[in-house]
């Protein structure tokens, strides 16, 4: 059995997160296929390959006749075309069992990396169909210490799994690195922020520090989706650069004063556990942060970030920091306890359950 079908409703290409930190690691021991949510076409399906996986992409005509039908004989035609008969599958998100329910994987996984029912536009029915992935999965990791405690009871291996880091991706920010182009003529100091602008965002305290402190330039580096980019706080001091390649981005970290976690507190933010916080700490730079719980729980306690509820806080938290000397000897405490984190150690560890549901299954290791 070493084949994975992965049923995302993320892009492989949109941004370069968890699902595909990890799926690029499978893919060296297993056939890794990613199905993402399908296209407008005639119906048919599309294969490529992007780090070492392939990336599946299906079209439909027509998605409000026999959508379901559909969607699965384009599945079944893929799996018959590449004779694919014993496979593990992967799920980021329920709804796919729309689609999926048919299938007789060997194993079910459900990586539950947000809580998608709290995002704006979710599908009504996703809360069922999460009901019905806990039924069927036979291992659930989630992304975060407050998406497990909200979750444990519903499944009976259930394991945390927060976001982690490339180190040596983010350390080459900490190289004196060539400045981009379209950021060179923005004047320090810098905060920056890279990831989705959505609903998530704090346009709010954005707009306000902004106003506060015109000398102080905001760089916003990401796609902005589910929002209307009207809605955005505009200024001379705030940069929106858009969407940069994940290789792109130590080069314009590299040149940042400060990092930014500029997340609303509301229910979409309850159990995040952002990625860019260890890859901000990663690449040597001071971290503001909104209250996100892991983000507290995990840096705030240890006192690795600042953590600011409103533009009052944030500001004496930038003042501060912008009047170090000195961070010498915070970067060594980063560095200690970023230690043993890497997606290389979750990979592994996620293998390690695996196999134990295979041994269970009695699965051949």
């Amino acid at each position: 059995m070493q084949n994975i079908l992965c049923f995302s409703h993320l892009r492989w290409n949109f941004v370069f997160q968890r699902p595909q930190h990890l799926l690029t690691r499978f893919a060296k021991q297993y056939n890794v296929f990613y199905f993402e949510e399908p296209k407008t076409g005639p119906d048919s399906y599309e294969l490529t390959q992007q780090n070492g996986v392939s990336v599946v992409v299906i079209y439909l005509e027509d998605y409000h006749s026999d959508f379901k039908k559909r969607m699965a004989r384009q599945i079944d035609n893929f799996l018959k075309d590449h004779n694919i008969r014993e496979y593990l599958c992967w799920y980021y998100t329920p709804m796919a069992l729309e689609y999926t329910s048919h299938l007789t994987p060997k194993i079910t996984v459900y990586d539950s990396m947000d809580e998608l029912s709290a995002f704006r536009f979710a599908p009504p029915r996703l809360l069922e169909y999460e009901e019905e992935l806990f039924n069927k999965a036979d291992i659930v990791f989630t992304g975060g210490y407050s998406l497990y405690e909200a979750k444990k009871e519903r499944h009976h291996n259930i394991h945390p799994f927060p976001s982690s880091i490339d180190k040596e991706h983010f350390q080459k920010a900490r190289l004196n690195m060539t400045d981009q182009p379209d950021q060179q003529e923005i004047p320090h100091p810098r905060f920056g922020f890279f990831g989705v602008i959505d609903e998530r965002f704090d346009t709010d305290l954005l707009n306000l520090v902004s106003q506060k402190k015109p000398d102080w330039h905001f760089v916003m580096i990401g796609p902005v989706v589910k929002i209307d980019p009207a809605e955005l706080p505009q200024a001379p001091n705030i940069h929106y650069l858009g969407p940069k390649k994940y290789e792109e981005l130590p080069n314009y970290i590299s040149h940042w004063d400060i990092a930014l976690v500029l997340f609303a507190i509301n229910e979409s933010t309850e159990f995040i556990s952002p990625t860019k916080t260890p890859e901000y700490l990663a690449a040597g730079l001071p971290v503001i942060s909104s209250p996100i719980k892991d983000i507290v729980r995990t840096y705030g306690e240890e006192n690795l970030v600042y953590i600011t509820k409103n533009a009052e806080s944030f500001i004496a938290s930038g003042e501060e920091e912008l009047q170090k000397k000195s961070r010498t000897e915070w970067l060594l405490k980063v560095d200690e306890f970023l230690a043993d984190d890497s997606w290389d150690n979750t990979f592994e560890k996620m293998c390690l359950l695996i196999d134990t549901v295979k041994e269970k299954n009695g699965i051949h290791v």
